[in-house]
């Protein structure tokens, strides 16, 4: 295959270049890879581990997804009507209930309402030792933000390139699931602006950590969460993905001496995908 290397460099010249958006830690993917592979075992955990350390199930088009996550997400897909669904809170004493049998293999999310469902979800991504969208990419994913319509999604298509491809696929998987749910608005009241604000601080960790947000803080995560959602859950994502993993490794040279300009020209194409 490809020399990432050179992907990641010449992404990180085209942003610098065109867009004026550096990303800090040159290293963020690599090490965020090796802390990974390097998890111990966590006892069949299901909460606050990596997501290598978790069991997987095997989804069609999106490939290993995270068990929790699928089984989350399918059981709330039988609920997707619930007006307010992750806007309002589940019971605390069910959440922690809930929480602790799935830490011990135990399934109850068939019978769990889907409110407290919906709790769990967002409680799984707050709690992962790292967040899903990479810290080093938070400033630069805010930057991207700041341009004009058609700059701010070449400017975060090129960011996605920078995650690593596990990333890529469960936030696939899960902005897919949050478009079913935005496409049933009328009826449950979270379009894809109120399920930015609800999961903006769980996919875009701080190091405010659990403590109270400044509003500075919390209009950068609305801002990143928004820009993130509205992009990397509709098709263009997919096509920028498809068409890196089918240029040959010798394109790379050639690739680099236009920056990147075959990739981020890409159109949507609805009818192909």
């Amino acid at each position: 295959m490809w020399d990432q290397r050179l992907v990641r460099l010449a992404v990180l010249q085209q942003l610098r270049a065109v867009y004026g958006i550096k990303v800090k830690g040159g290293r963020g993917h690599c090490d965020r890879k090796r802390q990974e592979s390097a998890a111990a075992e966590t006892g069949g955990k299901v909460f606050g581990v990596p997501f290598n350390a978790l069991p997987h199930s095997v989804v069609p088009e999106y490939g290993h997804i995270p068990s929790f996550l699928v089984d989350a997400c399918t059981s709330l897909q039988e609920h997707i009507h619930t007006e307010g669904l992750f806007r309002k809170s589940g019971s605390v004493i069910r959440l922690k209930a809930l929480k602790n049998k799935l830490d011990h293999g135990e399934g109850c999310l068939l019978s769990a309402p889907p409110c407290d469902i919906a709790g769990l979800l967002k409680q799984f991504f707050r709690e992962l030792p790292k967040p899903i969208l990479p810290a080093d990419l938070h400033e630069a994913l805010f930057k991207a933000q700041q341009l004009g319509t058609e700059e701010k999604t070449k400017a975060t298509l090129l960011l996605s390139c920078l995650m690593g491809d596990h990333t890529v696929k469960v936030l696939r998987y899960f902005f897919n699931f949050l478009r079913n749910v935005a496409l049933r608005s009328s009826e449950n009241k979270m379009d894809s602006s109120n399920l930015a604000v609800i999961f903006a601080p769980n996919l875009l960790q701080t190091s405010e950590g659990h403590e109270k947000m400044s509003s500075n803080t919390e209009k950068k995560l609305r801002l990143q969460a928004a820009g993130v959602y509205q992009i990397l859950s509709w098709k263009r994502y997919l096509l920028c993905w498809v068409w890196m993993a089918s240029v040959l490794p010798h394109l790379w040279k050639a690739l680099k001496k236009v920056n990147v300009k075959l990739l981020v020209n890409i159109r949507e194409n609805e009818d192909k995908v």
